[in-house]
């Protein structure tokens, strides 16, 4: 055994090994293998790769463990090998120590699950926490020096790593890495002060930055942290930034480049330096060659404290940021009725719809966002428009299904800027269901994530936490479906989205009064006010769509009707009378009503609410 790690650390420089992939990718294993059940099906081949590591100066090596936890693992159907996979991999680094004769540390590498928690996905803290914890006990019990945690992203799932290395093994010291982007942000947009801050508080021993980013962003950001903190710190870059050559990703960076880098960030500070993705053993001999000088001197530890401004606002009272929010929170009965954007570049009939609504009293207009995957118009630009030429407000979809967190902020950021206050966060229909099925999505998040994204800019932090000065002021509206099958799911996600931040709910259309009556029963203890969607059918054909392909209830009464009109026209007729008489039926159980208008048949939408008669404006 090498000693007691934390007391080696403090003596002087300590170097780590570089990157396992991408070596046993250069040893002709390809990318689509899970590379951590290479410690049970190809020992000698990750054997080599940390003898190698050894060979070129490493005094730390870590275990080929990286993806091992259930969530990554149980991609490649290995959910049930995490404590062979990590014990292995613990025990195969030991070893090729004792092979070489070296006193040399052995780190448990324990990386992201890829997925996202709470509050930003719909997996649970303690799930989170329990997987690391189940891949720590096994790391400990290989006989592993130090936990290497490493390029995680967001702030909140490493802590649940460090807890969980806690929990499984007290005693063993913990470095704790978060990658950061080129500006030496955390990707849950944190800064240096902010992660290094909190990763201290949390308890790391050591704690630093790597992947992402080249040597020179990392610099940059190292500097940062270590005015921020007086722990060790631990900074592994990549070997630059990848470049695509003939299909494989190439990292271009040359040993001596590295290497003198890894002078640099001694000067800044660092004890503990390695390499991420693209560094090889040439990569760690040069840094180790590098280190050997006696003329590299570490800065001094100096805190700067700086000062922040407050870390949170409170955002302005529902009824001060919309029309529409002054409504529903006086308690009137708000009316909406939605519009699509067009296929192509031209908006004047929608606009000209927005006129006509706004005429006979429509409260606003929502504009979903290419539903049914389909591509159109962009709904933010159609609400824009809409708000400025027609001067009536609008309610935006906003859907996670084509961008990433990053994006979703930037976008929320604009639209406050530009005037638009009512956002319905929902997460999308897959482009499967589109005209272009081949389309990727993104879905970093979900509607829950996104109403969590939404609160908190409301309320000037941006996702990192970071303040942005001021609210946004946004309404925040969500989805919800009182007639899917499994309805306990709908109602938990409901209670997630309220406990997030919701203030008011549009429900997909209603055809069953009973069904509505019993959701409204279900959800008295989250109860926030609820717009009912109705729909005027076209014909029995538009009925058993929505009914067989769009999981919304429609009973075969309504089926039954629909079917006995004779004509279109008597079809479409009869499709508004039944619309008529849902909207009076759920008048006083409701907040508001959204009037689909299908095919553009606006002054469908108007028909129907003549429903309320002289009453809408009344108080529920």
């Amino acid at each position: 055994m090498p000693g007691d790690f934390l007391d080696r650390i403090q003596r002087g420089p300590i170097l780590c090994d570089g990157a396992m992939g991408t070596l046993l990718y250069d040893k002709g294993v390809f990318i689509n293998r899970c590379y951590d059940e290479l410690n049970l099906s190809q020992p000698d081949l990750v054997r080599a790769v940390h003898l190698d590591y050894l060979v070129a100066g490493a005094e730390i090596i870590e275990t080929n463990t990286f993806g091992a936890t259930s969530f990554r693992l149980a991609r490649h159907g290995l959910a049930d090998k995490v404590h062979g996979i990590n014990l292995a991999g613990a025990r195969l680094a030991r070893e090729s120590v004792h092979t070489k004769g070296d006193a040399a540390f052995v780190a448990g590498s324990v990386g992201p699950i890829g997925v996202r928690i709470e509050p930003l996905g719909k997996t649970s803290r303690e799930e989170v926490r329990t997987a690391f914890r189940e891949q720590a006990a096994a790391l400990a019990e290989g006989g592993v020096d130090l936990f290497m945690l490493e390029t995680f992203g967001y702030l909140e799932e490493i802590h649940q790593a460090i807890l969980a290395c806690r929990d499984s093994a007290p005693k063993i010291p913990i470095v704790a890495m978060v990658t950061i982007d080129e500006d030496g942000n955390c990707l849950d947009g944190s800064d240096p002060e902010t992660f290094t801050s909190k990763l201290d508080e949390w308890g790391a021993d050591v704690l630093g930055c790597n992947c992402s980013v080249g040597p020179v962003a990392m610099l940059d950001a190292m500097e940062k942290v270590r005015a921020a903190t007086e722990k060790p710190l631990a900074a592994q870059p990549n070997a630059g930034m990848p470049r695509n050559i003939e299909g494989r990703n190439i990292y271009l960076c040359s040993p001596e480049y590295i290497a003198s880098y890894a002078r640099k960030f001694l000067r800044a500070g660092v004890s503990l330096v390695g390499g991420c993705c693209g560094t090889t053993p040439e990569h760690i001999k040069s840094m180790a060659g590098a280190l050997r000088t006696d003329d590299v001197k570490q800065a001094k530890v100096r805190i700067v404290h700086e000062h922040k401004t407050s870390s949170a606002v409170e955002p302005p009272a529902l009824a001060r940021r919309s029309r529409l929010g002054a409504k529903i929170a006086g308690g009137e009965f708000a009316t909406m009725v939605e519009i699509v954007p067009p296929k192509g570049i031209d908006p004047a009939k929608e606009l000209a719809g927005a006129r006509y609504l706004k005429s006979v009293g429509v409260d606003a207009i929502n504009i979903p966002d290419s539903p049914r995957a389909s591509a159109r118009m962009s709904n933010m630009m159609l609400c824009i428009l809409t708000q400025q030429q027609v001067g009536i407000e609008t309610v935006l979809h906003y859907t996670c299904r084509d961008r990433n967190v990053l994006g979703i902020q930037s976008d929320l950021l604009g639209i406050s800027a530009i005037g638009l206050r009512n956002v319905l966060c929902i997460t999308g229909d897959p482009p499967k269901m589109g005209n272009y099925p081949d389309a990727t999505a993104v879905f970093d998040v979900d509607s829950i994530g996104l109403v969590n994204i939404v609160s908190a800019l409301n309320h000037g932090l941006d996702i990192g936490g970071n303040p942005i000065g001021v609210s946004t002021g946004f309404s925040i509206g969500v989805g919800a479906n009182p007639g899917v099958p499994d309805i306990d799911a709908e109602i938990r996600r409901f209670e997630y989205k309220v406990e997030a931040g919701a203030e008011y709910c549009i429900t997909q259309p209603v055809f069953d009064l009973d069904l509505l009556e019993r959701f409204l029963k279900r959800i008295e203890h989250c109860r926030i006010p609820v717009i009912a969607g109705i729909w005027p059918l076209t014909s029995v054909r538009n009925a058993e769509f929505m009914k067989n392909e769009l999981n919304v209830s429609v009973p075969d009464a309504v089926l039954d009707r629909m079917g006995r009109a004779a004509t279109g026209d008597a079809a479409r007729a009869e499709g508004v009378n039944i619309a008529r008489e849902m909207l009076a039926a759920v008048r006083h159980s409701v907040q508001g009503a959204q009037i689909a208008a299908p095919l553009g048949r606006y002054s469908s939408a108007a028909d129907v609410l003549e429903a309320l008669g002289s009453s809408a404006g009344a108080k529920v």
